[in-house]
């Protein structure tokens, strides 16, 4: 995975290690946080944009 080129949110102001990261790969879009860079979590870019949808939308609330 080290091949991959680790890109940070725009929203990141580079003031703490605490930054989520997205690569894209060939099968995939990959997401970690920076504080963690082993831990890499794996998704589509369909099931990616589902959840981003979902929470500009308000529909996760509920679960806090």
């Amino acid at each position: 995975m080290s091949d991959l080129t680790w890109q940070k949110s725009s929203f990141s102001d580079g003031a703490g290690p605490n930054c989520v990261e997205l690569a894209a790969a060939g099968n995939g879009i990959r997401i970690r946080e920076s504080d963690e860079p082993e831990a890499v979590i794996r998704t589509t870019p369909a099931a990616l944009g589902a959840l981003i949808r979902a929470v500009k939308a308000g529909r996760l609330d509920h679960t806090l």
